[in-house]
């Protein structure tokens, strides 16, 4: 149906519904406003219009929002006509600074929805917009994006949240239909905190990734060469992680297969040839310096995920 056979009505007391202008009931499903229709916002819109919720969205250049017209989507004039017309008001916008310059002419309309904020955010940024939106009577959920604009609303990405533990129950469904959605408790900077660890752990395999592409550069084989073999050994270290996890959990390291002797004996030699052929070793001579640590400690055949022992804070749960 073309934009021009809808008109905009008020159901419970929310503006914003569609009916035909025959007057038959438009979309059974909630009303969901998208703020920003960048690289995320634009595929999370069209996860909303293909799982049959009206859509209403909002941009600074409204021009980019007219593919989403022709889908169904509805525009609206203003951002705070956005936010009036939903109850769940997601906003993938670049940063916290983005959000609040968005928002600040809507806060009056901000009062009874529920906004998720998916922009890039630290955690003490994530707190203080939380207790914006809560202080302009709205309910609020952080979250941090684990996908690319081409896995949103697939099983590939994942997305985790935390604040409001009424506000994730209440419309856990609709975050669902984004991508799989994973819920870290009411302080609202948790989702920030595993996202950045999350980040953490692809960041130390990509950088490795290029380190090792580098040092095969030297001897003329190509990264894309190279790549698939990486990968196939990264499937099965993936494998490997719930078996780390198990024993640093428990601290129970002494019956663990890849000990500290063994993997600082690989990664000398691993520093040892990069220095030789002339590549850079940054990327793990911090590794290497906590081996070594760890075996000058008396603990060389405890497992290699000991190593937690020198990373972790003291006194924390975990311990």
């Amino acid at each position: 149906m073309s934009e021009s056979t809808r008109r905009t009505t008020t159901v419970d007391g929310v503006p914003g519904s569609h009916l035909r202008v025959d007057g038959a009931p438009g979309p059974t499903k909630p009303r969901v406003t998208v703020i920003g229709l960048g690289r995320m916002g634009t595929p999370i819109a069209v996860a909303f219009l293909n799982a049959g919720y009206s859509v209403t969205v909002w941009n600074r250049t409204a021009e980019r929002a007219e593919p989403l017209v022709a889908r169904g989507a509805v525009v609206a004039a203003t951002v705070a006509d956005a936010v009036a017309a939903s109850r769940l008001v997601i906003a993938p916008l670049l940063d916290h600074e983005a959000v609040r310059q968005a928002l600040a002419p809507a806060v009056t309309a901000l009062r009874g929805r529920t906004l998720v904020n998916l922009a890039n955010t630290t955690p003490d940024q994530a707190r203080e917009l939380a207790a914006w939106a809560v202080g302009h009577g709205a309910d609020h959920l952080d979250g941090a994006m684990m996908a690319l604009p081409q896995t949103v609303a697939t099983p590939s990405g994942f997305f985790l949240y935390s604040g409001s533990p009424d506000a994730f129950a209440a419309f856990r469904p609709e975050l669902e239909v984004m991508a799989p959605a994973h819920y870290f408790g009411a302080d609202p900077g948790a989702a920030e905190i595993h996202d950045l660890a999350v980040l953490g752990t692809g960041y130390a395999a990509l950088a490795g990734f290029l380190h090792a592409a580098a040092l095969l550069d030297s001897v003329g084989t190509g990264p894309d060469v190279f790549a698939p073999l990486a990968a196939r050994w990264l499937h099965g270290m993936a494998d490997f992680l719930p078996e780390l996890a198990r024993e640093a959990g428990s601290g129970a390291y002494a019956e663990g297969v890849s000990t500290v002797d063994l993997n600082r004996a690989a990664v000398s030699n691993l520093v040892d040839l990069s220095s030789t052929q002339g590549i850079a070793a940054d990327v793990h001579a911090p590794l290497k310096a906590l081996l070594d640590r760890r075996a000058a400690d008396g603990h060389g055949q405890d497992s290699f995920s000991s190593l937690f022992e020198l990373l972790r804070v003291r006194g924390s749960a975990a311990g």
